[in-house]
């Protein structure tokens, strides 16, 4: 592994993505603690609307339509050889998302958004910060010149000015009227038995002009998510600020995964606070909520699961973010000798706690109430080592920019037990802080609106 210093002395990962933000696939990952910014992968698998490409790098560091890898089973070549020893970080692999529409179509009719909605590349060049310092990391045989083709991009670039702005402030697509119906239509279902439980989610919109990442450091510092990331190809960026995991896997084949289900606001009073984060801790009705997700994700796990591995060694748990409390289990379990890690994610996908149970009818019944594909939104984004171990994040809490349009969904698990009224604040507890503050980039005395009133 060729390892050496980057001269560049700002130690915010922003900054560095925006001097790189050129380059071809780059991307950030915040899994387990860790930051890496990956770029230029050695090849790449790119998915709109139900058509795949894949893209070769030449010398030149630019890419080509690969028609030797024109299947995603020819792209991905796992060497599933789990390691021994714990592994904690990307040492080189596979990184991307695939979006809540692109996962759902395996089951279900679902429509997909006129954007990416798959992506993985093969990273073997990536940057780590290490106590404050970047270090380029790569096992590319061409690794000298890489180091020193991105040292030179971040010695001669100038500094980026911020030209990310609103058109039209971000606002819900829905009315509140429009929300109780599709409440009402769940609760319909709940009582013909049709479901259990829907994860009925809203869009927030607006129209946007310049780059998604010039706001990533604000919404990091605001929401301090374990799973942030960002994501850029083409004229598509994805920015999490997740605080989900979907699934971890780990040495010795063991795969962990955390639902949460179960949401309460947090308080700058300590006193409002702690009797927020009790009120969630002792109550039924997310207690059952919570109780049904983990046992569909511990029926998805049993199918690539060795019998009896499946266990659930935390249940019910508060883990406090800044600015909800969340009720979040662990389910865990050993997967069979040969089986395909990617492959097991993809068909995990999309993750019981952004559906509902049974899974496949709540998804039916959410494509047909919500009105507008998730895309990303309740996706995944992660990477896997070429070993097979590796981590997944459920993206929620993230923003979406597709050319000049920016969305942001939020919403929550519907019970027979549900109150409408309670269900739609909880949408904006989750996401009011991040609206707040995406709307500060909207300045309507710089509009034409503005200036025909």
């Amino acid at each position: 592994m060729f390892r050496k210093l980057l001269n560049f002395p700002s130690n915010q990962v922003s900054q560095l993505l925006l001097k790189l933000n050129t380059l071809t696939g780059v991307n950030y990952l915040a899994n387990l603690g860790e930051n890496v910014i990956s770029f230029l992968p050695e090849s790449y698998c790119i998915s709109i609307k139900q058509q795949q490409f894949c893209y070769s790098r030449n010398n030149l560091f630019q890419y080509q339509l690969d028609n030797k890898k024109n299947q995603l089973n020819d792209f991905l070549n796992f060497s599933v050889q789990h390691c021994i020893e714990q592994r904690d970080s990307f040492q080189g692999g596979y990184i991307g998302f695939i979006d809540y529409n692109y996962a759902s179509n395996q089951q279900i009719d679902s429509n997909l958004k006129n954007q990416p909605n798959f992506y993985i590349g093969i990273y073997k060049s990536f940057i780590k910060l290490e106590n404050g310092q970047f270090y380029f990391y790569s096992t590319e045989s061409c690794a000298v010149k890489l180091f020193h083709f991105i040292q030179n991009i971040l010695n001669n670039s100038q500094d980026s000015q911020s030209n990310f702005s609103l058109k039209t402030p971000c606002t819900a697509t829905w009315t509140k009227q429009q929300y109780r119906y599709a409440f009402e239509r769940v609760q319909d279902y709940i009582k013909a038995g049709d479901c259990y439980q829907i994860n009925l989610t809203q869009e927030f919109t607006a129209t946007a002009q310049g780059s998604l990442l010039d706001t990533a450091e604000k919404f990091w510092q605001l929401t301090d998510a374990p799973y942030s990331g960002y994501l850029k190809i083409d004229d598509f960026e994805l920015l999490s600020c997740s605080p989900e995991l979907f699934i971890d896997f780990e040495a010795n084949r063991k795969i962990t995964t955390k639902p949460i289900k179960g949401t309460m606001p947090r308080y700058d009073d300590p006193v409002l606070d702690e009797q927020s984060k009790n009120t969630l801790t002792h109550s039924q009705k997310d207690q059952a909520e919570n109780v049904m997700i983990v046992d569909l994700l511990r029926n998805d796990l049993s199918v690539y699961a060795e019998t009896g591995s499946v266990k659930t060694p935390k249940l019910f748990n508060i883990e406090s973010f800044n600015q909800v409390h969340h009720m979040v289990s662990e389910v865990t379990a050993t997967l069979k000798e040969d089986v395909n890690p990617f492959e097991m994610l993809l068909s995990a996908l999309p993750g019981g706690s952004i559906t509902g149970a049974p899974k496949i009818r709540a998804m039916q019944i959410i494509e047909e109430l919500e009105g507008a594909p998730r895309g990303a939104y309740c996706g995944s984004m992660g990477y896997f080592n070429f070993d097979g171990t590796g981590s997944w994040n459920i993206l929620i809490r993230s923003i979406q920019k597709y050319q000049d349009n920016v969305s942001l969904w939020a919403g929550g698990g519907i019970t027979i037990a549900s109150d409408c009224d309670a269900e739609y604040q909880e949408c904006f507890d989750k996401v009011s802080a991040m609206l707040d503050l995406l709307n500060t980039w909207y300045q309507p005395e710089n509009t034409q609106e503005k200036s025909e009133s």
